[in-house]
């Protein structure tokens, strides 16, 4: 099976599905380093070929670095020019007033290090506050990395539409901004997928599967009370409160079944796919620790959904109440349900 890659920029194509490294980090348990290496070289023989980590995330840039260069040893030059990561540059919420550029070099050297890379791939910069005046000039700052050669493209991770359209007439060439977007959370059709369209900027997609929630596994469960196994499923259960709630929910799993027994696949694959049919979006990133949902991460984007399969799904997903706002509005707002459960200076906690 071959995977659908998307061109982003000139010669750079991602596959379609990028392996997310946030999982790698630990916050779900131990991680068994040599097994995540050999779990990421054969994601890679599978065709995904672009993986997504953050400089806040302990040990997977290392992890990747160390990767990569048994990838490049034994597989050579083809290998090393197909293979792509994608991290995140996030300054603590506590540092944004005193930021420097200085500061945005360094973490993009330290990332250089983590990751035996000359240069960075693709750098996507967040951002905790608007009312924090500086983010605009640190997005410039990296730009400037960009020029000097330390980093091939720009990229930006939960900017709203206003934020993303001062950045793109500031003269920023944006590749791509991470977004989370799925069959339950539309916040991008508010107005950002379509700026982002007119500008040739790619949506890259977390959160297709909404933390696992997606899946046969809720299919016909009872609704979970808290507290929740980890932050991930509560942020994601938050998500399904405010779309109308678990029975609303439990629809749309059943409708998403329905369309997975026509192709013999499961609930998450057509999540996935369906969110990569969205006008604008290049590719999604999926989480996983292990090997097994490779196969099913890898169908994904392959599936050939009909229009047919896509309205059955709307139909319900139409009915939704929510998520309301632009992208990442919910979760800026650090005395509400979704911002009081996120966590601001990741950095000063793991460094």
């Amino acid at each position: 099976m071959t995977l659908e890659t998307r061109e982003i920029a000139h010669d750079y194509a991602i596959s379609r599905v990028i392996r997310g490294g946030w999982q790698l980090a630990g916050g779900h348990g131990e991680i068994d380093r040599e097994a995540a290496i050999e779990d990421l070289i054969e994601a890679f023989d599978a065709g995904v070929t672009t993986f997504d980590c953050a400089d806040i995330y302990t040990g997977v840039e290392e992890l990747y670095g160390t990767m990569r260069e048994r990838l490049v040893a034994a597989r050579g030059a083809e290998a090393a020019r197909r293979f792509h990561v994608h991290t995140k540059l996030v300054p603590d919420l506590e540092l944004l007033p005193k930021l420097k550029q200085s500061d945005i070099e360094a973490v993009v050297d330290r990332s250089l290090s983590r990751l035996k890379m000359d240069r960075l791939d693709v750098v996507q910069f967040h951002w905790w506050d608007y009312q924090q005046p500086g983010w605009l000039e640190a997005i410039g700052w990296l730009n400037d990395l960009r020029c000097k050669g330390k980093v091939r493209l720009v990229s930006g991770t939960n900017f709203d539409t206003a934020h993303v359209s001062e950045i793109l007439h500031a003269g920023i060439p944006l590749s791509s901004m991470q977004v989370q977007y799925s069959v339950l959370d539309r916040r991008p059709e508010h107005g950002l997928a379509d700026l982002c369209r007119a500008h040739g900027v790619a949506l890259l997609c977390y959160g297709a599967v909404a933390g696992g929630f997606l899946s046969d596994r809720w299919l016909g469960v009872a609704e979970p009370k808290a507290p929740l196994a980890n932050r991930s499923l509560t942020k994601y259960k938050l998500i399904i409160d405010d779309f109308g709630g678990w029975d609303l929910f439990q629809e749309l799993l059943g409708a998403l079944r329905s369309v997975a027994n026509r192709y013999d696949a499961d609930i998450a694959s057509v999540a996935s796919r369906l969110t990569l049919d969205f006008p604008g979006v290049a590719a999604v990133i999926v989480g996983a620790t292990s090997r097994a949902h490779l196969a099913h991460n890898v169908a994904a984007a392959s599936l050939p959904l009909t229009a047919e399969d896509r309205a059955a799904v709307e139909a319900v997903a139409s009915r939704r109440l929510g998520p309301v706002g632009d992208v990442y509005e919910l979760e800026r707002d650090r005395d509400g349900r979704h911002g009081s459960i996120m966590k601001y200076n990741l950095s000063a906690e793991r460094h």
